[in-house]
């Protein structure tokens, strides 16, 4: 399954915000759309970073002064994106293995979509419960023509 197969059934709806924003203007946008990043989107719309929860609490913690600094004061930068044609498993894998749990998908430099751990994993389950079904139907078929379980 690729990320593309994903995207189409989760959808392609991208949270953003400039990297030039104010931080305050990224708190009240996570709080309005109820979630936990949005892609930092550079002057030209490539991908610059994320900003997560995550980064506004350290920033909070170590009393840095939200009030005056700027979303790429705080994203995360360098971040990974998966392509369209990427497999669910490696995507997944990376995530896992980089604990990070928002992957930005590209088409070229294009921001397309963006997919989540529970999103990968759930389409996992899906795949995998619908490999399930198939072999229990094969194996049902071969039983009725061998004749086995009559």
């Amino acid at each position: 399954m690729k990320l593309a197969e994903v995207l189409a059934t989760k959808g392609t709806g991208v949270a953003c915000i400039a990297a030039d924003a104010p931080v305050s203007a990224a708190i009240a946008e996570l709080a309005a759309r109820n979630i936990g990043a949005l892609v930092a989107l550079d002057a030209a719309g490539a991908v610059a970073g994320i900003l997560s929860e995550r980064d506004i609490v350290r920033a909070l913690a170590a009393g840095r002064p939200l009030d005056r600094l700027a979303v790429a004061d705080l994203m995360t930068p360098g971040v990974i994106c998966g392509r369209l044609d990427d497999d669910l498993e490696p995507a997944l894998a990376a995530m896992t293995d980089g604990h990070f749990r928002h992957l930005p998908v590209v088409d070229g430099s294009t921001l397309v979509g963006l997919v989540t751990t529970a999103d990968l994993a759930q389409a996992l389950l899906r795949s995998l419960a619908g490999r399930l079904v198939t072999l229990e139907l094969r194996l049902e078929a071969e039983s009725d023509e061998s004749g086995v379980g009559r």
